[in-house]
């Protein structure tokens, strides 16, 4: 077997250094993965909500397993029954309408713009309204959309056609209106953007601004959807339909896979030749979505999600009743935020050294984001974690509950 070492040399020499990496993970199972070493933690980052069932779900193990030794890959130019039979249970949980198959939420949120493009190219329209703070992905195009200057230092010049407006702020999306808008791109919970939820009134103010001014509502759904804010999808929060959404991440369990989801109305939008993908929607990658989807559903762990979450949120703001550097708690269902009022990387890395996986966002957020089936006690277990690591930034001494 490979050493932990060896594997970080293996890197260093061959693999291009875009991350800040850490721990060798070696595999995971439920909540839980292990490193190179033996040690185990509790993952409450899923590969940044790639994990909505946790590793190694013996549904989407079986459904892989079956389907590899079937077939892997049909080209796009010839049907296949598992991205039929994905797209039917998309359609049925969402919009009812049809589905685009990609390989990642950047590809999604591309197929988004190119949809809005392609609908009001001949009306000379093509501009898309963001917000400020979001984020859509690591394309050229996508990096133009996000809302955040650090992403796009160096890639200059960067594709036209997107302007930003304020987040839950409508007058400002209203100020940004102009003669070549064709569509306005929303995340219901911004997620790199610190976990911060639109307000029901800025959604549905959306909602009838584009219906007014004869705009499509996008909502990016990568990171908040798949039940991860207790509801199917971010925007069902605010009792409000967009015209297309896109999602990834989740919907493969960590195989790559993303999908435009588009209402009736504008399922028709993109034809033969204007929009195409090579692996998008592949059997093997179908049939583990497939399987998620139906476990989400089977299992009921949209409405367990609100109920986890809301119980992890209350045991985090009876934290902050206690240490003085906890600003807010904020999120939905299992999409979480501890905000700080310094920067939370050596808290992060104190949680990691403790046992629990969380990811930084934002610089002064803790972001987790558990699995939805994740247990009481895997919770309780976190809580202890996190309670034990304020109090050592905080100076103070750990709690005595811990074993």
């Amino acid at each position: 077997m490979t050493s932990k070492e060896e594997i970080v040399d293996l890197y260093t020499d061959y693999v291009m250094n875009t991350y800040n990496r850490t721990l060798v993970l070696e595999h995971g199972r439920g909540t839980k993965v292990w490193d190179a070493d033996g040690h185990v933690y509790l993952d409450f980052a899923t590969g940044i909500a790639v994990l909505p069932l946790g590793h190694a779900h013996p549904a989407v193990v079986t459904a892989v397993r079956e389907q590899v030794g079937k077939a892997t890959h049909f080209s796009n130019l010839y049907y296949n029954e598992m991205q039929g039979l994905l797209a039917e249970k998309l359609a049925s949980v969402s919009l009812d309408g049809k589905c685009f198959f990609c390989n990642s939420g950047a590809e999604a949120n591309e197929g988004l713009v190119k949809l809005a493009r392609m609908w009001g190219h001949d009306s000379g329209r093509y501009e898309v309204i963001c917000m400020k703070q979001s984020f859509h992905g690591r394309t050229l195009a996508m990096i133009a959309a996000t809302g955040q200057d650090k992403v796009k230092k160096g890639f200059e010049p960067l594709p036209e056609g997107f302007v930003h407006a304020a987040f839950n702020d409508l007058d400002s999306v209203k100020a940004a209106v102009g003669a070549k808008t064709v569509a306005v791109l929303v995340e219901a919970v911004q997620g790199e953007g610190g976990i911060v939820a639109a307000s029901d009134e800025f959604m549905k103010g959306l909602r009838a601004l584009c219906d007014e001014k004869n705009l499509l509502m996008l909502c990016d759904e990568v990171q908040c959807g798949l039940g991860r804010t207790g509801h199917w999808w971010g925007f069902q929060a605010s009792g409000v339909s967009p015209d297309a959404f896109s999602v990834a991440k989740g919907l493969g369990s960590g195989l790559p896979i993303g999908a435009v989801v588009s209402s009736e109305k504008y399922a028709d939008v993109l034809k033969p030749g204007s929009h195409a993908s090579t692996f998008g929607g592949g059997p093997l990658a179908c049939a583990a979505a497939l399987a998620t989807l139906e476990v989400i559903e089977s299992e009921g762990l949209v409405k367990k999600a609100e109920e986890m979450g809301e119980l992890f949120r209350d045991g985090l703001n009876m934290l902050s009743e206690k240490f003085e550097h906890i600003r807010e708690v904020r999120g939905r269902g299992l999409m979480v935020g501890l905000v700080m009022d310094q920067p939370v990387k050596p808290l992060t890395d104190k949680l990691t050294e403790m046992g629990l996986i969380a990811i930084p966002t934002n610089e002064t957020i803790v972001r987790f984001l558990p699995p939805l089936n994740v247990k009481e006690s895997e919770l309780e277990e976190a809580m202890e974690i996190i309670e034990d690591a304020l109090a050592e930034m905080h100076g103070q001494a750990p709690s005595d509950d811990r074993g």
